[in-house]
């Protein structure tokens, strides 16, 4: 059975479609290492029964002879973000614990339309805020990966965190994600794995809990990047119920994939070699600037200058933004309540919201109350959505040099769980490579490009023009096929 848990999302669709193997064999296999796993914490709830039903719904359609889907047979976990029919939805947080929904988000719709079933829901950082995977109410995922000679529990990233490890240990051929300033990216490079951002607008958010509504960008984590585009093309599309929705047909991504970057540029922003950022990962970025040029690709130095203020700016909008949404979790209409004897309406407001927020959810809706309040909003919020327009507009004319640029994901390799608890600023600090393409809403990706001295992978940042996956897409393969990224974490779970 193990054999199954090996395969990436290509290769399961495709060994179900030839007839190989069975979708129920498949998901039977990954039913028994998701349980077999617990001690990762990777999964709010799991669903063997949904994933077994999924695999014989798509067994009945081979043996009749009809189409299975893009997805067809692939079992996937499900972050805990996206709302899904009956299972219940939390958002890794206790204000939501026991929610289950009535509806089905777009996305997994769309996931479940193309053939795929659902492993379980898995666990993130508390509504998505966090880099490490450490503010679940339902506790910290443990990366899959170790130090070498060390046992200490390592961050698999975040918020995405429960999906990169998942992924990582072979217990999830793939997953979903949400990006909001680097929650696909950054988890994605510490575990070794492929995750990518697409384009603002290109994948639906109805039915997926907001944190920031500007930003929030759902996409696939996978093995590979072949993986990645498969997935994506399931997940994107148009959906009216969203009004942020891009109204543009779905490209064939995974037909249009190509390592040849013959004619192409790739820039390389001199604003990212930051003070602080690892001898290693800059080492990495030199080894990926190589292979993009063995694949035909022509290197160029670029200038985006404001990135250094793009942090900052999104500390200020995120938080703005999510003050707005989580407004809604009041005690009043569904969720947590929690009614002190003798409350009035703001009693109950109160108590519900400091019993079920975490501390680092308060954090953030305190930064972004103060930021909107009177006196201070033109001072903070519209000055950071003055600096966003800066940070887009610095993209737009890097754009007339290069159609591609490449960049770390992360300052540093995974780090220990607990190891930056008491920092939070420092803890920000790990998304400053992945925010500035979350300000300007473009697609861009983490590819696995080799191990530190540690044994840690460590990935390499895509960022591509507006609505150019596929350029994203094929210089991703390019990397991936120069890396030959093979590791996988020493079992010890």
């Amino acid at each position: 059975m193990s054999e199954f848990t090996q395969l990436g999302v290509k290769a399961i669709r495709d060994g179900v479609a030839a007839g190989d193997f069975t979708a129920r064999e498949v998901a039977e296999a990954f039913n028994a290492a998701v349980a077999d796993a617990a001690a990762l914490n990777a999964f709010i709830v799991t669903t063997p029964d949904h994933a077994l039903a999924s695999a014989d719904a798509v067994d009945a359609k081979r043996a009749k002879g009809e189409n299975l889907g893009i997805m067809g047979g692939v079992p996937i976990g499900m972050k805990d973000l996206f709302a899904t029919k009956g299972v219940q939805t939390t958002a890794a947080s206790h204000i939501l614990e026991g929610f289950k929904p009535e509806y089905e988000s777009t996305v997994s719709q769309n996931l479940w339309n193309a053939g795929a079933g659902m492993l379980g829901k898995l666990n993130l950082d508390q509504f998505a805020m966090g880099s490490s995977n450490e503010t679940s109410y339902f506790g910290n995922v443990n990366s899959p990966w170790r130090k070498a000679g060390s046992n200490a529990a390592m961050s698999p990233g975040g918020s995405s965190g429960g999906s990169s490890s998942a992924v990582a240990a072979r217990i999830a051929p793939a997953a979903t994600g949400t990006d909001t300033g680097g929650s696909i990216r950054q988890p994605a490079a510490f575990a070794g794995i492929t995750g990518i951002k697409p384009t603002y607008g290109r994948c639906s958010r109805w039915g997926v809990v907001a944190f920031a509504s500007s930003l929030d960008q759902a996409g696939p984590m996978a093995r590979s990047v072949e993986d990645c585009a498969i997935m994506l093309e399931a997940m994107a599309g148009f959906d009216p119920k969203d009004a942020t929705s891009l109204k543009m047909d779905v490209p064939a991504w995974e037909k249009g994939l190509n390592a040849d970057l013959k004619g192409e540029k790739i820039g390389i922003p001199r604003e990212y070699r930051m003070d602080g950022t690892d001898a290693e990962i800059l080492d990495c970025w030199e080894r990926g600037k190589q292979w993009l040029r063995d694949a035909g690709a022509e290197i160029v130095d670029i200038s985006l200058p404001h990135t250094k203020y793009a942090l900052p700016a999104y500390y200020i909008i995120a938080p703005a933004e999510a003050s707005s949404n989580l407004a809604r979790y009041d005690g009043v209409r569904y969720g947590l309540r929690d009614l002190p004897e003798g409350a009035g309406l703001q009693d109950m407001y109160a108590a519900t919201r400091a019993a079920g927020f975490g501390d680092e959810v308060k954090r953030r809706v305190l930064i972004g109350t103060y930021v909107l309040s009177a006196g201070f909003y033109d001072a903070y919020y519209t000055q950071a959505q003055k600096v966003r327009a800066l940070v887009a507009r610095d993209f737009e004319q890097a754009w007339t040099q290069c159609d591609a640029i490449l960049a770390p994901t992360t300052p540093t390799a995974s780090f220990p769980l607990g190891s930056l608890s008491d920092d939070p600023l420092t803890m920000y600090l790990n998304d400053v490579f992945a925010v500035p393409a979350s300000l300007a809403g473009l697609p861009a990706m983490s590819v696995p490009a080799m191990l530190n001295s540690d044994g840690l992978p460590l990935g390499l940042q895509l960022i591509g023009k507006p609505f150019d996956e596929q350029g994203v897409l094929n210089a991703g393969l390019a990397i991936q096929q120069r890396a030959e990224f093979e590791a996988q974490p020493e079992r010890w779970w």
